[in-house]
């Protein structure tokens, strides 16, 4: 398959990309950044958009593709809500409709979090900004759209873009509760598993990232 991945240059993304460059499933990567990577490899091609609202303006270079895993985010702290969902809702609707229009029998991947609201009530702004990102995604007319919400994960070997106290963190709970951590590893594994084969859901927590990873 064919897939394109976003937000490479961060900690869900690198590993996303990581896995799909060693996986014998994807025989092709484009990644899509707003700054340029170093990063090569015979499978990999890089397109930067500063501007993910003007996707469409580069649809002949989008084409072709089975799936997109949308892996781009950014932290609510600190944040007022108007801006966050400028960036987490209309950015990835936005994106999402440009890659429907340049490929319309494709999947939508999109990493939002543990405990999404989708009832978009949440008390928490972040939880139902994701909410409704999630909910919208859904519409659109993919052949399919799968959501992910990985709670504390481990990094793939080789990743640059790691926080260490999220590495500490991911140890502790995989000794403590072992059922709750993901590799990041596995998130890209099951990415690539649902555009295969599919999946029942469409909104994939944890215990669902792991049997798909593992089908």
């Amino acid at each position: 398959m064919k897939v394109i991945v976003t937000g490479a240059t961060g900690m869900v993304g690198e590993g996303v990309l990581l896995e799909c460059l060693q996986n014998d499933e994807v025989s092709k990567v484009l990644t899509i950044n707003r700054k340029h990577d170093d990063r090569q490899h015979l499978k990999l091609s890089q397109l930067v958009v500063p501007d993910f609202f003007r996707l469409g303006e580069r649809e002949h270079e989008i084409r072709g593709y089975d799936a997109c895993f949308f892996c781009s985010g950014v932290s609510s702290i600190g944040m007022g809500e108007e801006k966050y969902k400028r960036i987490t809702y209309d950015t990835t609707l936005s994106f999402a409709k440009a890659f429907l229009d340049a490929n319309p029998n494709s999947v939508f991947h999109y990493v939002s979090g543990s405990h999404t609201d989708s009832t978009e009530s949440a008390r928490l702004m972040w939880a139902r900004v994701k909410g409704k990102t999630e909910n919208d995604l859904m519409r659109l007319p993919f052949k399919a759209v799968y959501n992910f919400r990985p709670g504390v994960m481990l990094p793939m070997k080789g990743q640059k873009n790691w926080k260490t106290l999220y590495e500490w963190m991911g140890k502790m709970m995989k000794f403590i509760a072992p059922k709750s951590v993901l590799s990041v590893g596995d998130v890209g594994r099951a990415m690539i598993k649902a555009t295969s084969k599919g999946y029942s859901r469409h909104i994939l927590e944890v215990a669902d990232i792991r049997i798909v990873a593992n089908s």
